[in-house]
């Protein structure tokens, strides 16, 4: 993990500055686009100030306080210019329309899935790459994915119990290790829905991941406070496998896996990560987290757990709030039937996502019937007017790190291309949202997700412009592949 300090920051800031105005200075040539008179805030340098963005291409080529001439101009006096939000945990079909609608519209200019991931990666990305998308994209090979591919598949509670022989744990390696020279761009873990996960299988794909530089994300293996197995010893099999391998691990939606415990599992993250440890997490802001009811979340005992009772779990479909019998009912249909569960405290969130190693994640997308957890299309809005506007928690330049250099740091390991993401500076990629801190929040709710963010005003990927005064350009397919390289990016 990269840290930068104060002296770091300013003198990185000095360089920037000096360097960009002699640039502009150069350089008389009309702009392909230029975003003129806005709060430009690079969350690399910490720069935060009134700045014109010149862009040739797919990159920015100046940041200046002179003036700059464009063939296209993007008037953003009172608003605030910044690195497109990269949204870590989602699924890569967000990249396209009509998931990509909600994603645009809140900020994203790129969606990972590292939740979890495919086991044919290369076939993922060759049938993107050929439909074109309107984000940019890139994928995991995912954990649970390799297990059914070696056998272990099946949903129900039997089938979760079954063990990896150690002749399938070297077979899920063997896939892992494909998965990354395909272009992965790490391992994504679901260890809770396959509790019968060895800890042998879960260090030795920690190895092969350090051995190719990508980074491992897990959802741990314990949710809540409820002893022994809990969400705190979970994140110590998580410390203890990444300081043993030298991987580097992420924890994905810190706040809903340690709603109750979230001041010790905070200080574990941060304490380990100040030595030596790479090690961070993700959250997103809201209240309620999502899942499948089929799912081993819903074990005997989940009640206890999670300290819920089953009026706080919502269907997805109709926003029904379930009872006893409900819930024996949808649990044993033979569906998957989505939920909605009312369980995080408030101040768990404003703690979580005001710790220095967390970044902000939404976990969700909202599907082509309009249907999904609200985080799919509000979760940017939401963070900026909570935290930033109304309570003040963190400053615009750490906000925007939590949106996307943070990530951009994190992904960089498995792939250089993100060298270029979540920056504003030149050479940095024109991955650009514009927004109106002042207005800007989420629509979408619990009941009638599928609402547009409000705020965003204008949004380029790669240069080209693909969300103009609030009006996306549905037909627009400037998202790109973004392929781990493995060995190359530490």
């Amino acid at each position: 993990m990269i840290r930068l300090n104060s002296t770091m920051i300013a003198f990185a800031l000095i360089l920037t500055v000096i360097g960009l105005e002699q640039l502009a200075a150069q350089d008389t040539d009309p702009y392909d686009i230029v975003i003129r008179g806005g709060r430009v805030v690079d969350p690399e340098s910490g720069f935060d100030g009134i700045a014109n963005v010149g862009i040739r291409g797919d990159r920015i080529a100046a940041v200046t306080s002179d003036a700059l001439e464009g063939f296209r101009v993007i008037d953003a006096t009172d608003l605030v210019v910044a690195p497109g939000f990269i949204d870590p945990l989602t699924q890569m079909g967000s990249a396209r329309m009509p998931g990509a609608l909600y994603k645009v519209t809140d900020g994203v200019t790129t969606v990972l899935g590292l939740h979890n991931g495919p086991v044919d990666v290369g076939a993922a990305y060759d049938a993107f790459a050929a439909e074109g998308a309107l984000l940019n994209y890139g994928t995991n090979v995912g954990h649970g994915s390799l297990r059914v591919a070696v056998g272990l598949s099946g949903s129900d509670e039997e089938a979760r119990a079954v063990s990896a022989t150690s002749e399938q744990v070297a077979e899920i390696v063997e896939l892992a290790r494909r998965g990354i020279a395909d272009g992965a761009l790490g391992i994504g873990f679901g260890l809770q829905y396959v509790p019968s996960t060895g800890e042998d299988e879960v260090f030795r794909l920690f190895e092969v991941a350090t051995r190719y530089g990508v980074p491992v994300h897990l959802h741990i293996r314990y949710l809540g406070p409820q002893r022994p197995m809990n969400s705190v010893k979970a994140i110590h099999e998580v410390i203890a496998t990444a300081a043993a391998t030298g991987a580097s691990a992420h924890i994905a939606h810190v706040n809903s896996t340690s709603p109750r415990d979230i001041d010790l599992v905070l200080d574990l993250i941060e304490g380990a990560a100040a030595n030596g440890v790479d090690i961070s997490a993700d959250a997103y802001p809201w209240e309620a987290g999502s899942t499948g009811l089929e799912s081993s979340v819903f074990d005997p005992g989940f009640r206890e757990r999670m300290s819920i009772d089953y009026g706080d779990i919502e269907l997805v479909s109709n926003g029904e709030r379930l009872t006893e019998e409900s819930f024996d009912h949808y649990r044993n249909d033979g569906q998957r039937d989505g939920v909605i569960v009312h369980f995080i405290p408030t101040e768990t969130l404003r703690k979580a996502l005001s710790s220095p190693v967390v970044m902000l994640a939404s976990d969700g997308s909202i599907n082509a019937e309009g249907r999904g957890h609200p985080r799919g299309a509000g979760t940017y809005a939401r963070f900026l007017r909570q935290f930033v506007r109304e309570w003040g928690d963190l400053s615009l330049v750490e906000a925007m790190r939590k949106t996307s250099y943070l990530a951009a740091v994190q992904m960089q390991q498995a792939s250089p291309a993100f060298r270029r993401k979540g920056r504003l500076s030149v050479g940095a990629d024109a991955d650009i949202v514009v927004f109106d801190l002042e207005t800007i929040t989420e629509r979408a709710t619990y009941l009638e997700p599928a609402q547009t963010s409000v705020g965003i005003r204008h949004v380029l990927v790669n240069g080209v412009a693909v969300l103009t005064d609030g009006q996306v350009d549905q037909s627009a397919t400037p998202g790109r592949g973004l392929r781990g390289a493995p060995g190359g990016g530490r």
